[in-house]
């Protein structure tokens, strides 16, 4: 749940009296994430799209939901379920490329992201006006995508809903780290501010709803949970704890999405256009 915690304003915000070099380092840091993350949003985009004309169309397998979540149809797997099959002819090569994207853009994806904890560091060093707690498990959910889910199970490298978490992790750091780089240098373009809040409506339930997927898809689903209690099938105690993440999502969305809301109208206004100062 990182899109909207990102978008709420709180994570990078420079002290209103930032030194020398401190500012310099921040104004770097922003700047090489935006191109970090720019280059993560062009690879997925070339790829999914074929724009180079180097990526598979082909589908790769996926394995199958069993047991009690076979019974939900948008959880069948990618070649046989009903996804791909009732998906319009145009859109079928777009969503089979998608499955092809982790090779492509999965290790850049965490090698961008990892650098993330540095904001950690900035919080703690009060370098940032973030509380050192909330960018700390800021930073850790998306650690958590990137090195306990996708770097543990190889098996959600074929899933498409990589290819649309990244795309919506992308698109908005793009955003996000352009927007403080140039408030860190004195400027605030309406334009860029008008994209940092607003962009969460259409890119967090993407980025939230696919992190989500990917647990579910790590989950042993040919038994449910309270199956596997009673009769000491293959759920783990991990599995456990990412089956209740996976339900914790949801309403941690809701709580997210409509604070985001919240934060929109207190920069905006209800019917007033940006504030002139800095969000």
């Amino acid at each position: 749940m990182t899109e909207g915690t990102k978008s709420t304003g709180k994570v990078a915000r420079p002290q209103k009296a930032t030194s020398g070099p401190v500012k310099f380092y921040l104004v770097a840091y922003n700047a090489l994430s935006a191109a970090g993350w720019a280059y993560v949003l062009a690879l997925i985009v070339i790829h999914v799209f074929n724009l180079d004309g180097q990526s598979p169309s082909g589908v790769l397998e996926q394995p199958k939901a069993t047991g009690l979540f076979s019974r939900l149809p948008l959880l069948k797997n990618a070649t046989g379920g009903t996804i791909y099959a009732n998906l319009p002819e145009w859109l079928k090569p777009v969503y089979a490329r998608a499955t092809t994207a982790h090779a492509r853009a999965g290790f850049v994806t965490t090698f961008v992201q990892s650098f993330a904890v540095l904001e950690v560091v900035h919080a703690a060093l009060g370098w940032v006006r973030s509380p050192v707690a909330t960018t700390a498990m800021q930073v850790a959910s998306r650690l958590w995508l990137v090195w306990g889910i996708l770097d543990q199970f190889p098996s959600v490298h074929t899933n498409p809903l990589f290819a649309s978490m990244v795309f919506a992790w992308s698109f908005t750091e793009v955003i996000r780290y352009t927007f403080y780089a140039f408030n860190l240098l004195g400027y605030n373009p309406r334009f860029l501010l008008w994209l940092r809040y607003t962009t969460f409506y259409i890119l967090y339930p993407i980025g939230a709803g696919s992190e989500a997927f990917l647990m579910f898809a790590t989950l042993p689903l040919e038994s449910s949970p309270i199956e596997s209690l009673k009769a000491g099938g293959t759920w783990t105690l991990a599995d456990y704890g990412r089956g209740v993440l996976f339900a914790i999502w949801w309403p941690g969305l809701y709580v997210m999405y409509t604070y985001m809301i919240k934060q929109r109208r207190k920069v905006f206004g209800p019917a007033k256009g940006p504030k002139s100062k800095r969000a």
